[in-house]
């Protein structure tokens, strides 16, 4: 697959081709002028609603999202799936948010919260290769080396996605704040770079490997 043109480049943050979904996954900040109503949608989706608690009405929502944009410890993104809108991120500075009241938090620990919005998107493995971008997108910041997230101890599906890249659970504890039980899980700038990085690459060896000159995987 080529890549997109300059023109598109220019519109995310962070961008990757991913061999193993044969997609390319984009982030971008997200804006209330580009995704009040997407963003609405996704949150009051079914399988998102347990999870976020951000069912409301449009107005209250969008205040709610105006606020986020405004906070100066965290930066919501749009992920993208061959320029396709299809996930949220929120990526935060752990020392300056309600976690590090649970942890041994360092000022350069980011963490990192996730969903994906369409149920289209769904069921594809599409969550692992997603996440793996986001969390190496926020090891490009040199004094970062650890990444944490803590989401709720009932989602048995997404704690696995982080186990898959490269996070390790530590501890469950109530989170106050947030109104759950959660799972603290950590990931390791060296875990990362050492297992998950290089596993992918060698996977899309093997992939380039065992491909017929038409590109079908064998």
């Amino acid at each position: 697959m080529t890549g997109p043109d300059a023109t598109i480049a220019t519109d995310y943050d962070y961008q990757t081709y991913d061999d193993r979904i044969d997609r390319t996954v984009s982030l971008r900040q997200a804006s209330l002028e580009r995704d009040l109503g997407r963003l609405h949608a996704w949150l009051g989706r079914e399988h998102v609603k347990p999870y976020w608690q951000l069912d409301l009405p449009l107005p209250a929502f969008r205040d709610r999202l105006a606020s986020k944009l405004a906070d100066d410890h965290l930066t919501p993104y749009v992920g993208c799936l061959d320029h396709v809108p299809m996930s949220y991120w929120e990526c935060y500075w752990a020392a300056e948010d309600d976690v590090a009241a649970h942890y041994d938090a360092r000022p350069s620990d980011q963490g990192v919260h996730l969903l994906i919005g369409p149920e289209e998107f769904l069921g594809h493995g599409y969550a692992a290769p997603l996440l793996r971008a986001v969390v190496a997108m926020q090891f490009r910041h040199a004094e970062t080396d650890r990444v944490v997230a803590e989401p709720d101890a009932r989602n048995e599906r997404v704690i696995r996605v982080f186990k898959r890249c490269g996070f390790e659970p530590r501890s469950e504890f109530y989170f106050d704040e947030a109104e759950k039980d959660a799972v603290l899980l950590v990931c390791d700038r060296e875990r990362f770079e050492s297992s998950v990085l290089l596993a992918d690459s060698r996977d899309a060896g093997e992939a380039a490997d065992h491909a017929t000159p038409g590109g079908e995987i064998r």
